[in-house]
């Protein structure tokens, strides 16, 4: 066939008379060997998108908007869990004493009866028989904070799984008022091991019930009075100004007995 596509023959199979080239040297054909190969790697990266990305575009933009709003949950709970207030704790589970051996107020008998501020970060009013099992440590007046015994007493209740609490007695003495919160709060940072809770008793009904009266003469007047409270609520012991050492250590750990 001529390249002007004439061709004094006739076609014995009647197809269309087409111009073919056939170059004389392979290397003319280069430029269309190269745009083959860059359209076949085209290819192969659609098809690659396809397996990867299919089942995600079979839902169209559905699956993008939930994975975005899930993400933002997440997000959100962390941060409310790190950063929200902190709920007031949950009274125990098990039962009051029905029958202590004392009266309210008393060693051997109840807590007394009555709501307390805890404090951490908010105000939650509880129930001061809620208190337990645990150390309850009153702060007299003037109190010069005792670094071994608040962090003696802070580790050893964490140990046992334990509560202890750190309260003001608010009753003046001697021409002392009662220690404010922010001393309070700097005599629990003196515990390494464990993390005293702080409460407010403006009606002083826990020192009432078991720190020394104001006025009374004596270095146990001036020192920490530590309540230990037993899983049925009772009050097991009373100890005014405890010292840190293996006894304090067995009254604490025998509240678990209790």
């Amino acid at each position: 066939m001529r390249p002007d596509g004439d061709d004094p023959e006739p076609d014995d199979y009647g197809l269309p008379r087409v111009d073919v080239v056939v170059p004389d040297d392979a290397r003319e054909l280069e430029r269309d060997v190269v745009a083959y190969r860059r359209e076949e790697r085209r290819r192969r990266r659609r098809d690659r998108f396809r397996r990867v990305g299919g089942p995600l575009t079979r839902f169209g933009v559905a699956i993008p908007i939930i994975a975005g709003a899930l993400l933002v949950a997440l997000l959100s709970g962390v941060l409310m869990t790190t950063f929200g207030p902190r709920p007031a704790p949950r009274p125990t589970g098990a039962q009051l004493a029905p029958r202590p051996s004392a009266s309210p107020g008393k060693v051997g008998g109840l807590l007394p009866a009555g709501e307390i501020d805890l404090v951490t970060g908010q105000r939650a009013a509880i129930q001061i028989r809620d208190l337990r099992p645990g150390v309850v440590g009153i702060v007299p007046p003037g109190y010069e904070c005792e670094e071994g015994v608040v962090a003696e007493l802070a580790g050893r209740t964490q140990e046992n799984e334990l509560k202890f609490y750190l309260v003001a007695d608010p009753r003046p003495a001697g021409g002392k008022k009662g220690t404010p919160l922010k001393e309070l709060k700097a005599c629990a940072g003196t515990a390494h091991d464990g993390v005293p809770q702080l409460l407010e008793d403006p009606k002083g009904v826990l020192a009432t019930a078991y720190a020394p009266p104001p006025g009374t003469p004596g270095p146990a007047a001036g020192g920490l009075t530590a309540v230990f409270v037993q899983l049925d609520g009772v009050v097991r012991e009373v100890v005014r100004a405890p010292r840190a050492g293996p006894e304090l250590t067995g009254k604490v750990k025998a509240l678990q007995t209790g």
